[in-house]
């Protein structure tokens, strides 16, 4: 277990996190720590409540891997202050996983085009369109900013499950 994550249960995982008002070594000094932590988590994305920081960042970060073989490849993404800006109508179920929550997976519905306004590293207006398993990560990312986790967003208890079970049977 790493415990640079904040687990399930931490207060910082609940509050909803500050907006960025300060652009600068600070800034870039968190989203340092956060690929960091990310990356030896083997994790695809990452918000700051996440190192303990409640502040309105996140970083998306697909690529391929055990857990997500059929993942995209992306160059990391780092949003700061994002806001969902639009959604299509379409909604689809997949399964989740958190660093923050391991063990468990869960099913979750998200909007599966999403249009996303956020600032980068120097403060400058930028805006990003996602799909499909992109735009799960980002919803998913853009929820531990206002303090939730994807066990807030499923349906039923029923549609949680353990990890190695999942790795079982739903892989």
């Amino acid at each position: 277990m790493n415990n640079n994550i904040a687990q399930l249960g931490e207060p910082v995982l609940g509050e909803v996190a500050t907006y960025v008002r300060e652009f600068g070594p600070e800034l870039a000094e968190l989203v340092e720590r956060m690929m960091t932590e990310m990356e030896r988590a083997n994790g695809i994305g990452i918000a700051a409540p996440q190192i303990f920081a409640s502040q309105r960042v996140a970083i998306i970060a697909s690529r391929p891997s055990e857990r997500y073989p059929d993942a995209p490849h992306m160059e990391p993404l780092v949003m700061v202050n994002p806001e969902m800006l639009t959604h299509g109508s379409t909604e689809q179920v997949g399964w989740e996983g958190c660093l923050s929550v391991p063990g468990i997976r869960g099913k979750v519905r998200r909007y599966c085009d999403i249009g996303i306004a956020y600032q980068d590293l120097n403060g400058e207006a930028k805006s990003v369109e996602l799909s499909g398993f992109l735009a799960r990560i980002a919803l998913h990312e853009l929820d531990h900013l206002d303090g939730k986790t994807f066990i807030d967003k499923v349906e039923s208890r029923r549609d949680l499950i353990a990890g190695t079970v999942w790795e079982q049977q739903c892989r």
